[in-house]
């Protein structure tokens, strides 16, 4: 018994160190990217390279925002990131709702056709949705870059997928104390769909915010610059000063990471519970 009880911990043991091995691999680069933003240039490139900085500067971080108008690019991202979720939030929740509990001719078919445009490569609508703003006159503004994101195939089938898992019983009730179809979605499918809902917020504002190659088709201006075009821009401007750079990095990735710790509940409830069930 003891042989069998230690061969079992002999295993725990080999397995949590290469699970946090692993995690260490993970976290390494931004571990690395935080330090590097808190060294002087002289100790970047030294060799063999140093993990911790000599001294550290602090003070990076200001000539950051002081070399770049990285305030104005914050505020784009998050503006853009925040406007894109919300209406998907909304246009995906209804869309969802349509396909999940109304009944009408062709709406599997329908269904099928919205997640057929899943598989057209996104690099393949880039030239007609550019035509489609220049056309508009929608280029280099707000427009741009919020108008083509505010509904997804992905996030109308995840939550049409948790919409099914409802039981119908809640929206009879409602329907028979005279509550509208707009008003069982509000009040009822939207409150317990919150892990869905969540989990889709995570996924549109981290894609949003992370986002370059839309940004640096559609963009023109300084002041219409997000994070990420700025902070290429940046590197290419001031010929890399590397500990800058990574000082706008680190500050670039703290929206995302805020934004999933506080979802981080839901946002795992709703990759357990979003199943792929009909």
């Amino acid at each position: 018994m003891k042989s069998i009880k230690t061969i079992n911990m002999g295993k725990s043991v080999i397995k949590h160190i290469l699970i946090y091995s692993l995690a260490f691999l993970t976290l390494a680069p931004f571990i690395w990217m935080i330090l590097t933003s808190l060294k002087d240039m002289s100790d970047i490139f030294v060799y063999p390279p140093k993990f911790l900085p000599t001294e550290f500067h602090w003070d990076n971080y200001k000539k950051a925002f002081e070399a770049a108008p990285f305030g104005r690019y914050y505020f784009n991202s998050i503006f853009v990131a925040f406007t894109v979720t919300l209406g998907q939030l909304i246009t995906c929740s209804m869309a969802a709702f349509a396909f999940a509990r109304l009944k009408f001719r062709g709406r599997n078919t329908l269904f099928y056709l919205f997640l057929g445009t899943m598989m057209i490569p996104y690099n393949v609508t880039m030239i007609p949705s550019f035509l489609v703003l220049y056309w508009l006159g929608w280029i280099d503004s707000y427009y741009a870059l919020i108008v083509p994101g505010l509904a997804s195939a992905f996030g109308t089938f995840l939550l049409r997928q948790f919409f099914i898992t409802i039981p119908k019983e809640l929206e009879e009730a409602a329907y028979i104390d005279g509550a509208t179809k707009l008003q069982v979605l509000r009040k009822i499918i939207v409150p317990l769909a919150k892990p869905a809902l969540a989990t889709l917020a995570v996924f549109t504002f981290m894609g949003v915010f992370n986002d370059f190659i839309w940004a640096l088709i559609v963009i023109n201006s300084e002041d219409m610059q997000t994070v990420q075009l700025g902070l290429a821009i940046f590197r290419d401007r001031y010929l890399t000063q590397w500990d800058l750079l990574m000082a706008g990095s680190v500050t670039a990735v703290l929206p995302i990471l805020i934004v999933f710790f506080f979802a981080q509940k839901y946002f795992i409830q709703g990759i357990t519970l979003s199943g792929l069930k009909e």
